[in-house]
């Protein structure tokens, strides 16, 4: 007689299954791959360019530097629990929060126009790089599994 373990088990396995089928998933698949290495690479420029990172940290955040490495660390580790089925939920709603959280430092970037070694500094580059976060907050999101949309199949009948 199976015992409370034994069904625990079995949902989880029959939920991973379910979560890994669908015409969502190999999309979801490369995204991630992508974000992950989007991440990671980010995540090392902040923790060996964080004097030229500074230039766009708001005045009004404390501790400019300490935050800038903090942002390097926590892209890296977001990267690396992204890549990892148990933390990938949670590093896709942190990584989506992140998002939201440097978004100040992008407005910073392209309203006071400061130039960074090797990025644009025109409005072709800014406009669209602001338009694009809710998109980067999706990303995440989806691609850890938080939101299946635009790609949701209706669910089969049992």
């Amino acid at each position: 007689m199976p015992d409370n373990r034994d069904r625990a088990e079995s949902r989880a396995v029959g939920n991973a299954a379910a979560v890994k089928s669908g015409p969502a998933e190999g999309v979801r698949s490369v995204m991630r791959w992508i974000m992950t290495s989007f991440y990671m690479l980010a995540g090392i420029g902040h923790l060996t360019l964080t004097d030229t990172f500074l230039e766009i940290v708001p005045d009004w955040v404390p501790f400019p530097r300490e935050v800038v490495l903090f942002t390097g660390f926590c892209e890296i580790l977001g990267a690396i629990a992204l890549a990892i089925p148990r933390l990938r939920r949670l590093s896709g709603i942190m990584l989506a929060l992140y998002a939201i959280c440097v978004f100040p430092a992008n407005i910073k970037h392209a309203i006071d126009g400061i130039q960074l070694p090797h990025m644009p500094d025109s409005w072709w580059y800014h406009g669209p790089r602001l338009l694009f976060q809710p998109v980067l907050v999706w990303w995440a999101l989806f691609c850890a599994g938080v939101v299946d949309w635009p790609l949701k199949t209706k669910p089969k009948p049992r």
